[in-house]
């Protein structure tokens, strides 16, 4: 654990403000979830909560049908972090922080192909090796919950409406399973 210098009071009703500079620097924002841990030190820990986490098997297995059936590397995360990947390196990748580009195709909500031309970005702010051709939000309950994507090389082909197809019909998926 890392002390930053900051000390906030509690107020009567028990409410700490998380400091703007932290928050910018964790990505949370206005209404995202935050579970609370405690530990034997007396220490309380504030972690955000994704739901996908949940689900890393389960969308691990996806992956590896999805390559398995295009041969297209596939990826899967959450809204801050992967946590599937089939078809390129696991340890370059999962749990891997994913990139600033990635995270603006979730918050704008729509499907994201690459064209030839286009610019192309990478999955993770840690690899520039594996570039996004394909990004389908994850949406539950009107709530984006991280994003389908087709990834490769930047020397590969672009994908078409067969992978298009179905990063938008595991995405859609994932999020009917969580709202049950």
């Amino acid at each position: 654990m890392k002390a930053t210098g900051i000390v906030r009071r509690i107020d009567d009703l028990g409410r700490v403000v998380i400091p703007k500079e932290i928050r910018r620097t964790m990505r949370i924002r206005e209404g995202d979830p935050l579970e609370i841990y405690t530990d034997k030190d007396g220490e309380v820990i504030f972690k955000k909560y994704s739901l996908m986490n949940g689900l890393s098997e389960f969308s691990g297995q996806l992956c590896d049908t999805l390559y398995k059936t295009t041969g297209r590397p596939a990826v899967i995360t959450d809204r801050d972090t992967i946590i599937a990947v089939s078809g390129l390196p696991k340890r370059e990748l999962l749990e891997k922080r994913v990139s600033v580009p990635l995270e603006n195709v979730m918050e704008g909500r729509q499907i994201y192909q690459y064209k030839e031309g286009g610019q192309m970005f990478p999955v993770s702010e840690s690899s520039q090796n594996a570039v996004v051709f394909i990004a389908a939000p994850i949406l539950s309950e009107g709530d984006v919950m991280g994003c389908v994507a087709f990834s490769g090389g930047s020397e590969d082909e672009p994908m078409g409406e067969t992978e298009y197809k179905l990063a938008q019909t595991i995405s859609s998926f994932l999020g009917k399973h969580m709202e049950s």
